[in-house]
């Protein structure tokens, strides 16, 4: 029996829609517990006076620990138990620790909680594209992109509810309980209808299954020169996606001083960020990935230093708020193409089997999500804040330099 007959047998009692949209919701249940935790990062941290930005940023850091451990335990789990099972436990972790981080009564606790976040992040992300690849499978064409929209979309809905909490000046604790108790509904509902790993057909014999171990080792010890350079522009791509994801909402409050009903930083960049994907495929279409890759970087070290060089030259609130936010803006265009376009580069160049390559290129792109609470909290505890955002501006610079000179963005004419 092929693959496709057996995809089409365990989804028979289902309509492909309905399986589709399941997944889906899984897709959309993380991003709006992503968004629920990122947007009331300020508030988390006035609640444990936490006044130095290093200090706090070590305390950021066990979210991006937490996910690196989980690299090694997601790839055994999702093997051993299936990414069915896994999709269920891991969300439901996700959501849990984020109740925990509502409940955390001592700075450790925190900690702890956000170590546990982490690891369920990473679960999750692992686990949910297992399955949507399998979905891609089933409908025998690309869908990947529709799930990552989802995602940024419910991430974009999340900010906007968190807002509206902050402003109504409701505590963390209970938005955080409400956003897991609707988790927890999303996977009782659409949990059947998830489906079961299938692994790709092989005309290999079992006992010529072993030779390629000396291969992977191989490509690990050395990767081609299109990953390395790949890796590096992910990951200044990973340094700017923390430094909004976690420090956006704590700009708008330090730097601008601005008061809680015109805290629109994370919201504004979540909703571009969301625009900016959902326009990638036809901007490819327009200008090509290696231009689309430019000018990206180009709207981050732009949209960087808009607001940390303009941001307060007006003395009235609401002109720094429209200033700043248009900065961030810029960012969030310029953010939302570049994971999506480097993967699309990985697959349509790399001579390196697929699942080796994305390996390799994982592993030297989050060196950004470890490198960017410690670097930001450090300048932000020396200087300011926006000396912060001027240095991750930089790294704008530095996409639109790699892209514009070297051979992985190269495109055949």
């Amino acid at each position: 029996m092929s693959e496709n007959q057996i995809h089409t047998t365990q989804a028979a009692a289902f309509p492909k829609k309905r399986i589709r949209y399941a997944v889906l919701s899984f897709f959309l249940a993380q991003g709006l517990c992503f968004s629920s935790w990122a947007s009331r990062i300020p508030d988390v941290k006035k609640i444990f006076e936490v006044n130095y930005a290093f200090y706090w940023g070590l305390v950021l850091f066990l979210i991006p620990v937490g996910k690196f451990v989980a690299i090694p335990l997601a790839g055994y789990l999702v093997s051993k138990l299936g990414s069915r099972v896994m999709v269920q436990a891991s969300i439901l972790g996700y959501a849990l620790s984020l109740f925990a981080i509502g409940t955390a009564h001592h700075i450790y606790l925190l900690g702890v909680y956000l170590f546990c976040f982490g690891v369920f992040w990473n679960l999750c992300d692992i686990s949910l594209n297992t399955q949507g690849i399998g979905i891609e499978r089933l409908y025998g064409r690309t869908i990947m992109a529709s799930f990552h929209g989802g995602w940024s979309l419910a991430a974009c809905v999340g900010a906007l509810i968190g807002f509206i909490m902050i402003v109504s000046g409701i505590e963390p604790f209970w938005h955080f309980t409400g956003v897991a108790l609707l988790i927890a509904c999303i996977v009782l509902v659409s949990r059947k209808y998830l489906q079961a790993d299938v692994e790709a057909a092989s005309d290999e014999a079992p006992s010529e299954k072993p030779k390629e171990a000396p291969a992977l080792l191989s490509f690990i010890r050395r990767p081609e020169m299109l990953l390395l350079q790949l890796g590096l522009v992910g990951l200044f791509a990973l340094v700017v996606e923390s430094a909004m994801f976690d420090w956006s909402g704590l700009y708008f409050e330090s730097v601008l001083q601005a008061p809680k009903s015109l805290q629109i930083g994370f919201l504004v960049f979540m909703v571009m960020m969301t625009v900016g994907r959902f326009l990638t495929n036809s901007a490819y279409n327009l200008l090509g990935k290696q231009k689309v890759l430019q000018v990206a970087g180009f709207l981050i070290f732009a949209g960087f230093f808009v607001s940390a060089l303009l941001g307060d030259v007006f003395e009235a609130m609401s002109a720094k708020v429209v200033v700043n936010s248009l900065g961030f803006m810029m960012v969030g265009l310029g953010i939302s193409c570049m994971v999506p376009t480097i993967y699309s580069l990985v697959g349509a160049k790399s001579k390196t089997p697929v699942g080796i390559a994305l390996t390799i290129l994982s592993s030297i792109s989050f060196i950004g999500s470890l490198i960017a609470p410690l670097l930001i909290g450090a300048i932000s505890q020396a200087f300011n804040m926006k000396y912060a955002y001027m240095v991750v501006g930089l790294l704008g610079l530095c996409i639109w330099l790699m892209t514009t000179f070297c051979g992985a963005f190269k495109e055949k004419r």
